[in-house]
């Protein structure tokens, strides 16, 4: 069974930045997309950032120009680096790695970041 393990979350004054990464625990092999998702209590999972093996990055509008995510398929990480950080970004983040050759989605256990003055 892969696990995700993410890292980088914590405390962060609005304006300031943090960089999210996330690892899987073995090799996988057929990645097609990695992403990252947020949730805040009451509300559903969404869609912050994702990439795609061949490079294709897309966006949430409301992180567009502030955040970038990158990822290396042959280590199995990706990464989201977060700038210009609001209140409004506060939120458990969630880390996801899709296998497109098993059609197996893996999701991480979530990282807290707080924007907070």
């Amino acid at each position: 069974q892969v696990q995700l393990a993410e890292s980088g979350g914590g405390l962060v004054q609005p304006g300031g930045s943090l960089r999210l990464s996330c690892a899987a625990s073995r090799d996988i092999f057929g990645i097609s997309t990695m992403g990252w998702y947020r949730q805040v209590p009451g509300k559903q999972r969404e869609l912050v950032a994702t990439i795609t093996s061949g490079g294709a990055t897309r966006y949430a509008d409301s992180v567009k120009g502030r955040f970038a995510i990158s990822g290396d398929n042959r280590k199995n990480t990706v990464y989201l680096q977060m700038n210009s950080l609001t209140p409004e970004d506060t939120a458990v983040y969630y880390c996801y790695i899709y296998n497109g050759w098993t059609t197996s989605g893996y999701w991480g256990q979530g990282t807290q970041v707080t924007v907070s003055s």
